[in-house]
């Protein structure tokens, strides 16, 4: 077993985003090996995470907090993602953007290169065979399925990261047995999707990003779950923060529902950062 611990982390105090949300935590930090993350997902109290990064690795750890400020994280383990042979996925197989729990712990993945996804019994076990879309064959190249979330009642849902077209809503796939299509998202303005959540009051969280060259933009917004209601929670202005691409969405001690998000940084915008949101409605 590996272990890393964060080298250096900066705090920020809470500052004012839209007013359904306020930015309570921002750090940067440096795992070797893991730069390029993708996805998060954390315990019901926003402590044990799991995350994974585009490189095919899935790393598990503890966020650290202080009267319910995020300061830090220690990661405890990393570990190859493997194929259904039980060996780590070659180069070329291991573009993985998006990470869901069932509700028996079941461990789901999503893949943005080949778009598929791979389900495990235990991180370090071999991948079980899970069957794919017809329509994930005619997604855009390096476009595929980034974001991914589990409902209570385990039924997966998935979004790739283009709809093929800027008039053309991001569908939103479903699978109970079989696959369709649960409800579609409007596209607007020229962000695309980069993660999901389904959160503890039983929502759709969205978290897309907008990229001008220069930086990024990040967005977050809110559904129901046949894809009424629509809520933008967040807007940032650009190089608020990098380049965000996996949230998760969980309830604090307050009551208060926040927004955890990590960064996809690659060896481009300087190290990894975790921010974190809190709803105050």
């Amino acid at each position: 077993m590996k272990h890393w611990i964060t080298a250096a982390f900066a705090l920020l105090g809470a500052t004012p985003a839209l007013s359904e949300a306020q930015l309570v935590a921002k750090f940067a930090f440096n795992i070797p090996g893991a730069e390029e993350l993708s996805a998060i997902e954390l315990d019901p109290t926003g402590t044990a995470f799991t995350m994974v990064t585009d490189r095919g690795y899935l790393l598990k750890g503890e966020l650290t907090r202080n009267d319910e400020v995020l300061t830090g994280l220690s990661v405890r383990q990393m570990i190859p993602l493997n194929g259904e042979d039980g060996r780590p996925l070659r180069e070329g197989q291991t573009d993985s953007e998006g990470i869901a729990f069932g509700p028996d712990g079941q461990i789901y993945i999503s893949f943005e290169g080949h778009s598929r996804i791979m389900a495990y019994n235990q991180p370090d076990g071999p991948a079980l065979p899970f069957t794919r879309a017809a329509d994930f064959d005619s997604f855009q190249s390096n476009a595929g399925l980034e974001a991914l979330a589990t409902g209570p009642d385990g039924t997966i849902y998935t979004i790739p990261e283009r709809s093929g077209r800027f008039d053309l809503p991001f569908p939103v796939y479903r699978y109970r047995n079989d696959w369709d299509v649960a409800f579609t998202i409007p596209r607007s303005d020229s962000f695309l999707v980069t993660g999901a959540d389904i959160g503890p009051d039983g929502k759709f969280y969205l978290l897309e990003r907008d990229f001008l060259g220069v930086g990024f933009r990040s967005r977050v917004r809110r559904f129901d779950m046949d894809g009424a209601n629509e809520e933008t929670l967040l807007q940032t202005e650009l190089r608020t923060h990098s380049n965000l691409e996996g949230i998760a969405v969980w309830r604090d001690k307050t009551g208060h529902i926040r927004l955890t998000m990590v960064s996809d940084n690659g060896q481009t915008f300087g190290p990894s950062t975790l921010v974190e949101y809190q709803l105050t409605d």
